[in-house]
C-alpha cells in the first residue's frame, strides 16, 4: 500500500486514545464499588449519629477518600510489576506483624496486639498482609506447568505463607487468620492444576484443629461455646449474638426505616458499626434491603470472576481469584456472625464495616481486578 505521507493530527490521536481508554475502563466495577461505599456510608451515618461515636462517620469519609486514591494506584500501575515484588511485600508484611507485636497497642485492640498507632491513626498490618498474600499466591501459581508444583515445593510455598497467618493468629486475631487460611485454600483448589494436593493439605489442616484450640485463650474458647449455646451466657459471650439475631428479626419483610432501628438507637447491638453494621441494615431495611445487599455483593463476586476468565494471563486470573475469594468469605463469615451462624471473630463486612485499613485494603484489591481487567485490553 502506497504511503500518502497523511498523519492523522495529535489532537485526533489523543481523543482516540482517550475513547479506547475509557471503553476499557471495567465500569460495572467500579459502579459497584461506589454503591457498596453508598450504602456503608449511609449505614455508619444511621448507626453513629446522635451518639458519642457520630465523629466515626466523618472518619469514614475520610478514609474512603484515602481508599480512592489506593483504587487509582492500584489501577494504573501494572499488576505483573507487582507480581514481580510480591516476595518483598510479603516480608515487608511480616515485618510489620512482628513489630506490631512488639511495639503494638494493646489498647487500641482491647488486650490483643493488632494496631500500630502512627501519626495518631491506628493502622492494622493483618489487613495489609491479605493483599501481601494474595501477590504472593499469584506468583507461586503463575507457571501453568503441572510438573513444578510438586509436593515439597507446594508445601514450601504454604508453610512460607504461614508465617503471617500464625503471627496474626498469636495477636490474637482468629478472624483474619482463618480468613487468610480460607483465601489460599480456595485460590489453591481452584488455581491448582490437581486438586488433590489440596486435598491433602485441607486434611491435614483439619487434623490439627484439637492443637489450635489448645493454643486459644479462653475469651476465643468461650466464644465459640456461645456460638454453640448462645443461652448459656446470654448477657456475656452470647449477648452480641443475641442481640444481632433480635436486630434482624426486627426488620421483618420492609424494615423500620431508616434511623428508626431500636436496637441501633437504645445501643442494644454492640460494636455495631465494625461487627455488626448488617443487624442496623437489616432492622432498619428488613428482608428486602437484606437480600438487595447480598445480591449486590453477589454480583461484585461474579463479576470478579469473570474478570479472572477473562485475564490475559495466569498471575492475573489468580489475582482476581483471590480478591473474589476474600470478598465471599468476608461477607459469609461476617453475616454468619451476624445470624448466629458462626463465632463472634471480630470480620468486617467489606465497604460497610467501619474502619480504615480494611476499607482502604478493599479499595486496592478491588484497583487491581481493574488494573487485571484495563491490560487485557493490551494497556
Amino acid at each position: 500500500m502506497r504511503d500518502t505521507g497523511l498523519a492523522l493530527p495529535r489532537a485526533t490521536v489523543g481523543v482516540s486514545r482517550w475513547r479506547r481508554f475509557r471503553a476499557a475502563v471495567d465500569w460495572p466495577l467500579i459502579v459497584t464499588v461506589v454503591l457498596i461505599g453508598a450504602i456503608g456510608l449511609l449505614n455508619l451515618y444511621s448507626a453513629t449519629r446522635g451518639t458519642r461515636h457520630h465523629e466515626k462517620f466523618d472518619t469514614q469519609v475520610q478514609w474512603m477518600i484515602v481508599g480512592g486514591i489506593a483504587f487509582i494506584i492500584a489501577t494504573v500501575v501494572d499488576y505483573r510489576a507487582l507480581v514481580r515484588l510480591a516476595g518483598v511485600g510479603l516480608c515487608v508484611a511480616i515485618g510489620l506483624l512482628i513489630v506490631v507485636r512488639l511495639l503494638g497497642d494493646g489498647a487500641h485492640g482491647k488486650g490483643s496486639y493488632r494496631w500500630l498507632n502512627i501519626g495518631g491513626m491506628g493502622i492494622q498490618p493483618s489487613e495489609l498482609a491479605k493483599l501481601m498474600v494474595i501477590l504472593a499466591l499469584a506468583k507461586i501459581f503463575q507457571d501453568a506447568d503441572p510438573s513444578r508444583y510438586t509436593p515439597f515445593r507446594l508445601g514450601l510455598h504454604l508453610l512460607t505463607l504461614c508465617i503471617p497467618i500464625v503471627l496474626i493468629g498469636r495477636q490474637p486475631d482468629l478472624g483474619t487468620a482463618t480468613l487468610l487460611t480460607l483465601i489460599v485454600l480456595t485460590v489453591g483448589f481452584l488455581a491448582m492444576p490437581s486438586v488433590w494436593p489440596m486435598v491433602h493439605v485441607t486434611l491435614a489442616g483439619l487434623l490439627a484443629i484439637p492443637i489450635l484450640w489448645e493454643t486459644m485463650h479462653d475469651y476465643q474458647k468461650n466464644r465459640v461455646l456461645a456460638f454453640i449455646d448462645p443461652s448459656s451466657d446470654p448477657t456475656g459471650n452470647g449477648w452480641h449474638t443475641r442481640q444481632s439475631i433480635f436486630a434482624v428479626g426486627s426488620g421483618k419483610i420492609f424494615g423500620k426505616g431508616f434511623g428508626e432501628g431500636t436496637q441501633n438507637q437504645f445501643d442494644f447491638l454492640p460494636e455495631h458499626w465494625t461487627d455488626f453494621p448488617y443487624s442496623v441494615w437489616a432492622e432498619e431495611w428488613g428482608f428486602i434491603g437484606s437480600v438487595f445487599l447480598l445480591a449486590i455483593f453477589s454480583f461484585l463476586v461474579v463479576w470478579i470472576l469473570n474478570v479472572a476468565m477473562s485475564a490475559r494471563d495466569r498471575a492475573g486470573a489468580v489475582i482476581c481469584i483471590g480478591v473474589a475469594a476474600m470478598t465471599f468469605w468476608h461477607v459469609v463469615v461476617n453475616i454468619a456472625m451476624v445470624l448466629g451462624l458462626a463465632p463472634v471473630v471480630g470480620v468486617t463486612l467489606p465497604f460497610i464495616s467501619y474502619g480504615g485499613s480494611s476499607l482502604v485494603v478493599f479499595f486496592a484489591c478491588m484497583g487491581l481486578v481493574a488494573n487485571v481487567s484495563l491490560r487485557k485490553h493490551g494497556y
